[in-house]
């Protein structure tokens, strides 16, 4: 069974490598400086964890390039995923915490909660296919349904689009989204983006108007709205 610390780093390398392609980054190796800032931890410690990564074959290590998962790793960093994801809307639709606290909590319960309880969590909840942030929910076989999304940056202009996903977790960009009307499921068009001023407006289907800066808006993910 794969410790914490391991479950820890192949899940950090596969959100990075997510990170990095949504950035639109030519790249399918994760840069040891990017995953050590990641983990919040020094280089060469990184960097002795990839090794024994590689040498479990759970990961390709490239010494100028940096790393990537193998197979067996990817799947093994879904699995982890999956719980995260599965606790995080557990605690938010059952427990009733605040959808910018969970995700602490998610770090520590994903590597304590057993399958048998994974799946009661999983049929309890109706087998969602996202979490409170819209981040999809993997499979119980370990594979995650590609879905086709767009940044609030890059969106087409005047066309209705629905929030389907916030992808930074942190308490205080949650706060502000939600203070904000900004949330997944709501409805609305991206109306201007001013280049020079670097920001977005968005037109709420409820609400009034905001105007966002660039970085926020990649953080927020969108789809086609399908008319009613």
């Amino acid at each position: 069974m794969a410790t914490s610390t391991v479950e820890n780093y192949l899940k950090c390398i596969f959100l990075e490598c997510q990170r990095l392609h949504r950035d639109d980054e030519i790249a399918d190796l994760v840069p040891m400086g990017t995953l050590a800032s990641a983990m919040q931890v020094a280089p060469g410690t990184a960097t002795a964890m990839v090794k024994a990564l590689a040498d479990s074959g759970l990961v390709d290590y490239e010494r100028r390039g940096g790393v990537r998962l193998t197979d067996s790793g990817e799947k093994l960093a879904l699995h982890v995923l999956r719980r995260h994801r599965l606790v995080e809307l557990f605690l938010v639709k059952v427990l009733q915490l605040d959808w910018s606290e969970v995700h602490d909590e998610a770090e520590e319960l994903e590597h304590a909660i057993s399958d048998k309880v994974l799946e009661r969590i999983d049929d309890l909840l109706g087998r969602p296919k996202v979490d409170p942030h819209g981040d999809p929910i993997p499979t119980a076989a370990g594979t995650l349904e590609p879905v086709l999304l767009t940044s609030l940056a890059t969106c087409q202009i005047d066309q209705p689009h629905r929030i389907a996903r916030v992808v930074d977790q942190n308490p205080e960009f949650l706060h502000f989204v939600e203070r904000s009307g900004l949330t997944p499921g709501v409805n609305l068009v991206v109306s201007e983006r001013d280049q020079i001023a670097d920001s977005v407006t968005i037109d709420p289907e409820e609400g009034r108007a905001i105007t966002v800066g660039t970085t926020v808006a990649k953080k927020i993910l969108v789809e086609v709205a399908v008319s009613s």
